[in-house]
């Protein structure tokens, strides 16, 4: 095995327990390697740090596989790593549909596997993982079946950009028989058809699985506003909760087919009502014809993933914060999350806050909260927190 050589003051975030080395942090490579394989990590006075795969190609030049000097990474240590994900999972979450691997936060970098009742969706995003994608999988059909669950067929959605920077071409399709691609799955009685192949990421977004259930005591008898709604997924939890009706909005054409479909398939398609429009858009003209909602849910798609245009999505969030909070009945709910890690909490929290002072709101939160336990955060790896979901009353001031 190559051994890679930091610089002297390197690997800082690596040595907090962080899982990453970034490329202008190693003074050299002894001995041979193929880009993506495995090589031991020293510090710059010798110091063992443990084994990652290493890709020159890559900005994040080493993805640590284990902190444990001279570890043998072969299928008895991937079989390890594969059953405490699945059994973390089977202890924190019902495994019907779930993520089952989330990458760096289950110590398998670079791969996500989600669960969607009897099918595997698989995300491979780095050079090395990827040449383990095979055993890793073989493992997971294994443990799972051992424990009970069925698994018909694994689809992979290696689509997503960042493979480019990886060296590694996009890639997508059936791993193994093909299958009927659309999957009904239920999550908190409410019932789903997840278009894997069509659908956004691995098909449907699993981390809010909590945060929907969370907002039920809130709608029953409500008039919601579900704005970003994509595949309904907010506006049918509410109409499940005995809402008395529910705007949905997405700007996709696509997404809102989708949705529609979902309604009639849980038997709201009388409550829940969806809508073709940008959402920014559309919340000042609802403000100008004078309409009020007892409860209003932003869940919109990360505006930022990247660190350079952070301040452009600081007034996105408040843009639509703003006009939200001013859609909201006095004594009513709004419902606001982001998902990009480049958010911190603090600053979508003081971005909230400011919307809040020029909307002339109080806020008093009821809850704050973080993607489902499905996927785990590590608190040496603040890049596997992204989800942040606040529910606040909204008063006018007194």
């Amino acid at each position: 095995m190559a051994e890679l050589i930091l610089k002297k003051g390197g690997g800082r975030e690596l040595k907090k327990g962080g899982p990453w080395i970034y490329d202008n942090e190693i003074d050299r490579v002894d001995g041979t390697f193929a880009p993506g394989g495995l090589v031991s990590v020293h510090d710059f006075d010798g110091y063992d740090l443990g084994v990652g795969f290493y890709n020159p190609a890559s900005a994040i030049a080493v993805r640590m596989m284990s902190r444990t000097p001279g570890a043998v990474i072969d299928r008895d240590f991937l079989a390890r790593r594969v059953f405490d994900a699945v059994e973390y999972r089977s202890r924190v979450i019902d495994m019907s549909s779930c993520r089952l691997i989330f990458g760096e936060a289950d110590y398998l970098p670079g791969l996500v596997v989600d669960k969607f009742e009897d099918i595997l969706v698989v995300q491979s995003l780095a050079l090395g993982i990827d040449r383990m994608k095979e055993t890793i999988l073989e493992l997971l059909k294994e443990e799972l079946t051992r424990r009970g669950f069925a698994v018909r067929g694994i689809y992979e959605r290696s689509d997503a950009k960042v493979r480019l920077k990886e060296g590694l071409p996009l890639a997508e399709g059936f791993l193994g028989p093909e299958f009927e691609t659309k999957v009904e799955i239920r999550e908190n009685d409410v019932r789903y058809l997840v278009d894997i192949a069509e659908g956004q990421k691995t098909g449907f977004f699993l981390d809010q699985k909590l945060n929907r259930k969370a907002i039920w005591p809130l709608c029953r008898g409500a008039k919601v506003l579900d704005c970003f709604t994509h595949t309904g997924s907010f506006a049918l939890n509410a109409g499940k909760a005995g809402a008395r009706e529910v705007l949905a909005v997405d700007a996709s054409a696509l997404a809102i087919r989708q949705a529609e479909e979902n309604a009639r398939l849980n038997g709201l398609q009388d409550t829940v009502r969806f809508q073709t429009a940008d959402v920014f858009e559309l919340l000042p003209e609802l403000e100008k014809a004078g309409e009020q909602y007892d409860v209003v849910i932003l869940d919109p798609p990360a505006f930022t993933k990247s660190r350079s245009s952070v301040k452009n999505a600081v007034k996105g969030y408040k843009e639509i914060n703003l006009r939200g909070m001013k859609l909201v009945k006095n004594g009513g709910f709004l419902a606001t999350c982001s998902c990009s890690h480049f958010m911190t909490p603090d600053l979508f929290s003081d971005t909230i806050k400011a919307a809040a002072r020029d909307a002339h709101k109080v806020l008093r939160q009821v809850e704050y909260r973080t993607q489902a336990p499905d996927h785990p955060f590590l608190w040496t790896a603040e890049e596997s927190l992204y989800l942040k979901f606040f529910i606040f009353q909204v008063c006018e001031r007194v």
